[in-house]
C-alpha cells in the first residue's frame, strides 16, 4: 500500500478534477504490476497497474489507495477491468466519497466473488486527496487563501505601491505551488490595481481563473483574458452587453447575486463545485479575503511574510471585512508549519472557526 500511496503522489496537481490513484498487483509475494492515474482523460491506476501485470494478475492480489469506480465516466468502470482480471483480492485504503462511487466500486467486487478489505493506510490515503475529499463531502471546493504580506500584516503602502513586498524567491515558490490547485480567484480590486495575467503552473493542463465582478468593471483587455486557461467572471448587476462582450472575449459569466447586491461567495463556491473545481486559491486581496473570512469560507491559509515594516494606519492590510467583534469570535490556525525561504517565512496553516455562541 505504501508503494500504491507513492504511485499515486505522482500524479498530484495533473488529474484535476479526479483523485491521485496508486495500485499495485502482487502475486505470490511478489510485485507484478504498478500503477498511477497520470492524468485527467488518461487510464485510472487500476488499469494501467492490470496491464503490466497481464496474464499474472489471475489470482493475485490488487494493493490500490482509493476505492475503485463501477461507474463509466472519462474512462470505463474499474471494476470490471479487475473482474476481468482475475483478481482474487482486493486491498482498499479508503473508500472514495464521491456520490458516483460511494461504496458501489465495493459491492461490485463483492458481488463478482472477490474478497475487498478496506481501511489500509488511510490517514494517508486521505491527506492525499484532501481537497477532492472535502469537495465531495461539501459540495464546495477547499478554500485556501494566500497571502503575502509583511511582517506587520501589510499587502501595500499607503500609495498603493506592493510591487515586491515579498522577495524574489518566495514569487517563485508561489508560482510552483499553483500546481496544487485547481483554479485561482481574485477580486476585481486586483484586476483593476495590477492586471495580473494569472497563469498556472507549467505541469498544469487544466486551469480556472475566476474574478469577483460584482457590477462588471472587468477590462475587455485584461492580461487574465489574453492568457490560457477558462475564465469564469462572477457578478451580481452586470449590463447585459457587457455580459457579451466578455462572452466574446471567451470568459463565462455567472450571475450570483445576494440581497446587497454583492456576490454571493457560497453560491458562487457551489457553482465552481459543478464545474468541477476542488481546490480554490485565493489570491484575491484584502476585500475578497476578508469576506470569505466572515463569511467562514476559507480552510486554510499561505503566508509569506517578509522581514519588512511598513506601518500607516491607511496602509491596506491583508486581511479586510468585518472581522470579528470579539477575540473569542476569530478564527484560529491548526497544524501551523513554517519554512525559511530567504529572506521571507512561508507558514501554512488550517483554519478553524469557534462556534457561532462562544
Amino acid at each position: 500500500m505504501r508503494q500504491a500511496l507513492d504511485l499515486a503522489q505522482k500524479g498530484q496537481g495533473r488529474t484535476h478534477p479526479n483523485p491521485c490513484v496508486g495500485a499495485v498487483v502482487v502475486k505470490d509475494a511478489r510485485v507484478v504490476g504498478r500503477g498511477s492515474h497520470k492524468k485527467t482523460g488518461a487510464a485510472h491506476a487500476e488499469v494501467n497497474a492490470l496491464r503490466q501485470a497481464g496474464p499474472r494478475a489471475r489470482g493475485a492480489a490488487l494493493y490500490c489507495t482509493l476505492e475503485p469506480c463501477a461507474h463509466q465516466g472519462r474512462t470505463g468502470p474499474c471494476t470490471e477491468a479487475i473482474i476481468r482480471a482475475g483478481i482474487r483480492r482486493v486491498f482498499i485504503g479508503m473508500k472514495d466519497p464521491n456520490p458516483l462511487v460511494r461504496g458501489k466500486g465495493v459491492k461490485r467486487l463483492r458481488a463478482a466473488g472477490i474478497q475487498v478489505h478496506i481501511g489500509f493506510l488511510e490517514e494517508e490515503a486521505a491527506a492525499l486527496n484532501a481537497a477532492y475529499i472535502f469537495a465531495m463531502r461539501r459540495g464546495r471546493p477547499l478554500v485556501t487563501a494566500k497571502i503575502a504580506s509583511s511582517l506587520d500584516g501589510k499587502t501595500a503602502t499607503r500609495l498603493g505601491g506592493s510591487r515586491w513586498i515579498t522577495d524574489a524567491a518566495s514569487r517563485r515558490h508561489a508560482r510552483r505551488a499553483r500546481g496544487s490547485f485547481d483554479a485561482i480567484m481574485v477580486g476585481i480590486g486586483t484586476v483593476l490595481a495590477d492586471d495580473p495575467k494569472l497563469e498556472a503552473a507549467p505541469q498544469k493542463e487544466s486551469w480556472t481563473k475566476i474574478v469577483v465582478d460584482s457590477s462588471g468593471r472587468l477590462p475587455l483587455d485584461a492580461r487574465l483574458l489574453k492568457t490560457g486557461g477558462r475564465v469564469v467572471v462572477a457578478t451580481a448587476s452586470m449590463t447585459r452587453p457587457r455580459e457579451a462582450a466578455l462572452r466574446g472575449r471567451g470568459a463565462s459569466v455567472v450571475r450570483c447575486p445576494d440581497a446587497k447586491r454583492q456576490v454571493d461567495l457560497a453560491r458562487l463556491l457551489s457553482v465552481l463545485h459543478g464545474l468541477e473545481v476542488r481546490h480554490l486559491l485565493v489570491e484575491g486581496g484584502a476585500t475578497l479575503t476578508g469576506s470569505l473570512f466572515d463569511r467562514r469560507l476559507v480552510d486554510r491559509v499561505v503566508f509569506y511574510l517578509a522581514p519588512k515594516i511598513i506601518g500607516g494606519t491607511h496602509a491596506l492590510p491583508a486581511v479586510g471585512g468585518r472581522g470579528v467583534a470579539r477575540l473569542s469570535a476569530a478564527p484560529r490556525l491548526k497544524n501551523v508549519c513554517w519554512q525559511r525561504l530567504k529572506p521571507d517565512l512561508f507558514i501554512t496553516a488550517d483554519v478553524g472557526y469557534p462556534v457561532k455562541n462562544e
